[in-house]
Protein backbone atom coordinates (compact mmCIF):
# COMPACT_ATOMS: atom_id res chain seq x y z
CA UNK A 1 0.00 0.00 0.00
CA UNK A 2 1.39 3.26 -0.43
CA UNK A 3 1.70 6.24 1.74
CA UNK A 4 -0.46 8.10 -0.05
CA UNK A 5 -3.51 5.77 -0.26
CA UNK A 6 -3.14 5.67 3.40
CA UNK A 7 -3.49 9.22 3.91
CA UNK A 8 -6.67 8.99 1.68
CA UNK A 9 -8.17 6.53 3.12
CA UNK A 10 -7.70 7.59 6.91
CA UNK A 11 -8.71 11.17 5.89
CA UNK A 12 -12.21 9.14 4.57
CA UNK A 13 -12.84 8.10 7.84
CA UNK A 14 -11.54 10.25 10.18
CA UNK A 15 -11.44 13.73 8.87
CA UNK A 16 -9.17 16.46 9.09
CA UNK A 17 -7.99 16.50 13.30
CA UNK A 18 -6.19 19.63 13.05
CA UNK A 19 -3.11 18.59 15.08
CA UNK A 20 -1.15 19.52 17.05
CA UNK A 21 -3.22 20.67 20.29
CA UNK A 22 -1.66 23.57 21.04
CA UNK A 23 -2.05 27.37 21.28
CA UNK A 24 1.92 28.35 21.11
CA UNK A 25 4.95 26.94 19.72
CA UNK A 26 6.27 26.79 22.73
CA UNK A 27 3.29 24.41 24.05
CA UNK A 28 4.57 22.56 21.40
CA UNK A 29 7.79 22.18 22.37
CA UNK A 30 6.98 21.26 26.11
CA UNK A 31 4.41 19.24 24.91
CA UNK A 32 6.10 17.37 23.09
CA UNK A 33 8.99 16.44 26.25
CA UNK A 34 6.04 15.66 28.06
CA UNK A 35 4.42 13.07 25.92
CA UNK A 36 7.16 10.58 26.16
CA UNK A 37 6.17 7.34 27.35
CA UNK A 38 2.90 8.51 28.25
CA UNK A 39 -0.86 9.19 26.48
CA UNK A 40 -1.55 12.84 25.19
CA UNK A 41 -4.34 12.16 28.31
CA UNK A 42 -1.83 12.23 31.08
CA UNK A 43 -0.02 15.45 28.74
CA UNK A 44 -2.78 17.90 29.04
CA UNK A 45 -3.53 17.23 33.14
CA UNK A 46 0.11 18.04 33.36
CA UNK A 47 -0.07 21.43 30.99
CA UNK A 48 -3.50 22.42 32.89
CA UNK A 49 -1.39 22.34 36.06
CA UNK A 50 1.13 24.70 34.17
CA UNK A 51 -1.36 26.76 32.76
CA UNK A 52 -3.36 26.85 36.47
CA UNK A 53 -0.29 28.86 38.11
CA UNK A 54 -0.04 30.53 34.85
CA UNK A 55 3.50 29.04 34.06
CA UNK A 56 3.52 27.97 30.66
CA UNK A 57 5.87 30.34 29.29
CA UNK A 58 9.54 30.24 29.54
CA UNK A 59 9.49 32.57 32.45
CA UNK A 60 6.95 31.00 33.95
CA UNK A 61 8.50 27.59 33.41
CA UNK A 62 12.04 29.01 34.66
CA UNK A 63 10.80 30.70 37.71
CA UNK A 64 9.79 27.22 38.83
CA UNK A 65 12.44 25.27 41.44
CA UNK A 66 12.94 21.68 39.90
CA UNK A 67 11.06 19.71 42.47
CA UNK A 68 8.62 22.22 42.01
CA UNK A 69 8.08 22.06 38.37
CA UNK A 70 8.44 17.83 38.96
CA UNK A 71 5.02 18.36 41.24
CA UNK A 72 2.87 20.54 38.58
CA UNK A 73 3.96 17.71 35.50
CA UNK A 74 3.49 14.74 37.96
CA UNK A 75 -0.05 13.28 35.93
CA UNK A 76 2.56 12.84 32.49
CA UNK A 77 4.88 10.74 34.22
CA UNK A 78 8.36 10.30 34.74
CA UNK A 79 7.93 14.01 35.85
CA UNK A 80 11.60 14.37 37.75
CA UNK A 81 12.85 13.07 34.37
CA UNK A 82 11.23 15.37 32.35
CA UNK A 83 11.38 18.49 34.65
CA UNK A 84 15.34 17.85 33.98
CA UNK A 85 14.65 17.51 30.57
CA UNK A 86 12.32 20.67 30.28
CA UNK A 87 14.63 22.83 31.87
CA UNK A 88 17.37 21.65 29.37
CA UNK A 89 15.25 22.74 26.51
CA UNK A 90 14.38 26.08 28.15
CA UNK A 91 18.52 26.30 28.36
CA UNK A 92 18.76 25.90 25.12
CA UNK A 93 15.57 27.78 23.74
CA UNK A 94 17.25 30.84 25.80
CA UNK A 95 20.60 30.66 24.48
CA UNK A 96 18.84 30.24 20.54
CA UNK A 97 17.44 33.33 20.99
CA UNK A 98 13.60 31.64 21.85
CA UNK A 99 11.45 30.68 19.49
CA UNK A 100 12.09 33.40 16.60
CA UNK A 101 15.37 32.26 16.84
CA UNK A 102 15.14 28.71 16.13
CA UNK A 103 12.43 29.51 13.31
CA UNK A 104 15.11 31.48 11.99
CA UNK A 105 17.24 28.02 11.40
CA UNK A 106 16.83 25.73 8.50
CA UNK A 107 15.05 22.57 8.81
CA UNK A 108 18.05 20.42 8.74
CA UNK A 109 19.85 22.80 11.44
CA UNK A 110 16.91 23.15 13.43
CA UNK A 111 16.15 19.63 13.86
CA UNK A 112 20.11 18.58 14.41
CA UNK A 113 20.07 21.92 17.58
CA UNK A 114 17.25 20.10 19.15
CA UNK A 115 18.74 16.61 18.89
CA UNK A 116 21.36 18.03 20.40
CA UNK A 117 19.63 18.87 23.91
CA UNK A 118 19.52 16.32 26.34
CA UNK A 119 16.16 14.37 26.26
CA UNK A 120 15.35 15.24 22.73
CA UNK A 121 15.42 12.06 21.04
CA UNK A 122 14.17 11.58 17.10
CA UNK A 123 11.07 11.38 17.69
CA UNK A 124 10.17 14.67 20.00
CA UNK A 125 12.78 16.96 18.18
CA UNK A 126 10.11 16.12 14.86
CA UNK A 127 7.30 16.98 16.68
CA UNK A 128 8.41 20.00 17.91
CA UNK A 129 9.85 20.62 14.16
CA UNK A 130 6.44 19.42 12.76
CA UNK A 131 3.88 20.93 14.65
CA UNK A 132 5.70 23.84 16.35
CA UNK A 133 7.69 25.23 13.11
CA UNK A 134 5.83 23.94 10.36
CA UNK A 135 8.36 22.22 8.42
CA UNK A 136 7.93 19.45 6.09
CA UNK A 137 8.74 16.49 8.04
CA UNK A 138 7.32 13.22 9.32
CA UNK A 139 7.28 11.95 13.03
CA UNK A 140 7.50 8.19 13.34
CA UNK A 141 5.94 6.30 16.53
CA UNK A 142 4.69 3.25 17.65
CA UNK A 143 1.22 3.74 16.37
CA UNK A 144 3.19 3.90 12.80
CA UNK A 145 5.52 1.01 13.23
CA UNK A 146 2.60 -1.36 14.37
CA UNK A 147 0.32 -0.06 11.41
CA UNK A 148 3.22 -0.07 8.83
CA UNK A 149 4.14 -3.89 9.90
CA UNK A 150 0.12 -4.97 9.31
CA UNK A 151 0.37 -3.24 5.91
CA UNK A 152 3.12 -4.97 4.50
CA UNK A 153 5.15 -1.55 3.90
CA UNK A 154 8.45 -2.66 3.38
CA UNK A 155 9.72 0.41 5.21
CA UNK A 156 8.06 -0.64 8.46
CA UNK A 157 11.52 -1.72 9.96
CA UNK A 158 13.86 0.23 8.78
CA UNK A 159 15.68 2.78 11.21
CA UNK A 160 13.97 5.84 12.34
CA UNK A 161 15.51 8.42 9.72
CA UNK A 162 15.07 5.99 7.02
CA UNK A 163 11.57 5.11 7.89
CA UNK A 164 11.45 9.11 8.31
CA UNK A 165 12.73 9.87 4.97
CA UNK A 166 11.22 7.60 2.87
CA UNK A 167 7.41 8.70 4.28
CA UNK A 168 8.53 12.53 3.40
CA UNK A 169 9.50 11.10 -0.22
CA UNK A 170 6.34 9.76 -0.79
CA UNK A 171 4.25 12.56 0.20
CA UNK A 172 6.61 15.52 -0.58
CA UNK A 173 7.15 18.45 1.03
CA UNK A 174 3.27 19.10 1.91
CA UNK A 175 3.62 20.30 5.81
CA UNK A 176 -0.39 20.09 5.94
CA UNK A 177 -0.33 16.27 4.62
CA UNK A 178 2.44 15.49 7.01
CA UNK A 179 0.50 17.07 9.72
CA UNK A 180 -2.69 15.16 9.01
CA UNK A 181 -0.84 11.64 8.31
CA UNK A 182 0.87 11.56 11.59
CA UNK A 183 -2.14 12.62 13.51
CA UNK A 184 -4.69 9.88 11.85
CA UNK A 185 -1.76 6.82 11.83
CA UNK A 186 -2.33 8.18 16.29
CA UNK A 187 -5.97 8.45 16.16
CA UNK A 188 -5.94 5.02 14.27
CA UNK A 189 -3.68 3.48 16.21
CA UNK A 190 -5.88 4.17 19.69
CA UNK A 191 -9.09 3.59 17.88
CA UNK A 192 -8.47 0.62 15.66
CA UNK A 193 -4.93 -0.67 15.37
CA UNK A 194 -4.00 -1.31 18.89
CA UNK A 195 -1.66 -3.97 20.04
CA UNK A 196 -5.26 -6.50 19.66
CA UNK A 197 -6.60 -4.44 17.27
CA UNK A 198 -10.37 -4.02 16.63
CA UNK A 199 -10.92 -5.28 12.40
CA UNK A 200 -14.36 -5.49 12.20
CA UNK A 201 -15.10 -1.86 10.14
CA UNK A 202 -11.39 -1.00 9.75
CA UNK A 203 -10.82 0.98 6.83
CA UNK A 204 -8.39 -0.40 5.82
CA UNK A 205 -9.41 -4.05 5.83
CA UNK A 206 -8.89 -5.95 3.22
CA UNK A 207 -5.03 -4.09 2.24
CA UNK A 208 -3.93 -5.61 5.81
CA UNK A 209 -2.44 -9.18 6.47
CA UNK A 210 -2.99 -9.10 10.12
CA UNK A 211 -5.37 -12.11 11.12
CA UNK A 212 -7.90 -10.51 12.25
Amino acid sequence: MRIRELLEALRAEYGDLQWWPADTAFEVMVGAVLTQNTSWTNVEKALANLRAIDALSPDGLMALGQEELAGYIRPSGYFNVKADRLRHLLAFLDEAGGVEGLASLETDALRAALLAVKGVGPETADDIVLYAFNRPVFVVDAYTRRLFERLEIPQARDQYDRLRAQVEAEVGPDVAALNDLHALIVEHGKERCRPRPRCEGCPLQGRCSYPG
